[in-house]
């Protein structure tokens, strides 16, 4: 069963929700092992407008694909899963997450999944942590947010897996004086100090945008003409964009300015998309992207592609994150099989368990994993995005960073996988 919050009822809106009074618990009644009869209810705060509004589509997939395929299974403790929507928007407005939330608190969900931006997330994250709901997001990446709360894990890896891939790669192609382009906000931040971390220890030398240099830009920023100024009079002979939809701007004010992307220019999750209605063609030929995450089996992105059509009525163009955001659905369901609960606190208790950390009977679907632990089995689900059992940090212990390089017609392209632990 699928309920959409009154403002969120398709993706082409932007939601704008109400601030209602916060409930004090979730729906479930369990408490201390009691178990719980109610309904599981699953809360998405997720990005439909903002600048991430473009990662909404194929995580909004994944999360609808992955509660679709567990009510086809018999649903959790003999209920459907409910589903309520809504928006994140960006950390260029924090309101509309507090307002989300509180929304979602009020609605009774158990489990949020979300956010896809890291200063989201930590905008609520104590605001669901207060109300016993578990936040589980598919997409932040930010170091900060590990071992956050003990109602927080993520499906994504921290920056210090993508950083340590994106300054390698920025070694691998022979530069040794890189200059950053960064946003102004954890995210970007953060990834760009791993990333300075890793080519300073190899030798490579940052000309601008560093750490505590202060030359970092703020969210939202549309006129680049004297930061680029000031970028290419460092003389770089790379340059790593480390933002969101400001790097359209950006990418625009460099090409004015006679920068050569072609093997110079390196994308983060945060921009590595499709800019092939944006530029002319070749304008973006030979940018290096990397996004957290193992490219999913076509099986499915076909699936996943399918939902979307048959709910929102348009094709996905993107899959960054969909198999994150499904497996964070599958895995907390599974955790509420295996506490006899579906109250956000009981479910957290049995998280790590189910991913694996215990070792325990390989399963890679929901169905599975519910016959498995039905007959006393611990299980290790091996979901689709390939990330390891989660940590005593409620990170993955082990995840894989997609490398992607641009075509001609400005569009990122898989080409390999990098995989890396996670400390902790």
């Amino acid at each position: 069963m699928i309920r959409r919050s009154t403002a969120s009822r398709g993706l082409a809106l932007a939601a704008v929700l109400s601030v209602g009074l916060a409930a004090c618990s979730t729906s479930g009644d369990g408490g201390e092992g009691g178990g719980s009869a109610e309904p599981l209810t699953i809360g998405t705060i997720l990005p439909v407008t903002g600048s991430l509004a473009y990662l909404g589509p194929p995580e909004f997939a994944g999360v609808g694909l992955a509660v679709d395929e567990i009510n086809a299974a018999g649903g959790v403790l003999g209920n459907e899963v409910a589903l309520e929507t809504g928006d994140s928007g960006d950390s260029t407005d924090m309101s509309v997450s507090t307002n989300t939330a509180t929304d979602l608190i009020s609605n009774g969900v158990d489990v949020a999944i979300g956010a896809a931006s890291s200063s989201v997330s930590q905008n609520v994250v104590d605001q669901f942590t207060e109300a016993g709901v578990l936040q589980i997001s598919p997409a932040n990446t930010s170091t900060e947010l590990s071992g956050v709360s003990d109602l927080f894990a993520r499906t994504a890896p921290p920056d210090t897996v993508q950083g340590a891939a994106l300054g390698s790669l920025i070694l691998d192609g022979g530069h040794q004086k890189v200059a950053f382009l960064v946003q102004n906000e954890t995210y970007g931040t953060g990834l760009r100090d791993v990333v300075q971390s890793t080519i300073e220890a190899a030798g490579a030398e940052v000309v601008y945008g560093g750490t505590d240099d202060g030359d970092e830009f703020a969210p939202g920023e549309t006129n680049f003409s004297s930061i680029v100024t000031d970028v290419l009079a460092a003389k770089p002979d790379a340059i790593a964009i480390i933002a969101f939809e400001e790097t359209t701007a950006a990418v625009s004010e460099l090409v004015s300015q006679g920068w050569d992307f072609n093997g110079t220019t390196y994308f983060c999750d945060g921009n590595t998309a499709d800019y092939s209605e944006d530029f002319d063609p070749g304008t973006l030929e030979g940018v290096i992207g990397t996004i957290p995450g193992a490219d999913p089996e076509q099986t499915f992105k076909d699936d996943a592609n399918a939902w979307y059509e048959e709910n929102e009525g348009e094709a996905l163009t993107d899959y960054a994150y969909a198999a994150e955001s499904y497996d964070a659905v599958i895995l907390a369901a599974l955790a509420a099989v295996k506490a006899e609960s579906t109250t956000g606190t009981d479910i957290a208790a049995e998280l790590r368990a189910v991913s694996g950390s215990n070792g325990g009977t390989e399963v890679s679907s929901f169905e599975e994993g519910v016959a498995a632990l039905e007959a006393g089995e611990e299980i290790h689900y091996t979901g689709v995005s390939g990330i390891g059992p989660i940590n005593e940090d409620n990170d993955p212990s082990s995840a894989f960073v997609g490398v992607y390089e641009y075509d001609g017609d400005n569009k990122n392209i898989w080409t390999r996988v990098i995989e890396g632990s996670v400390e902790g």
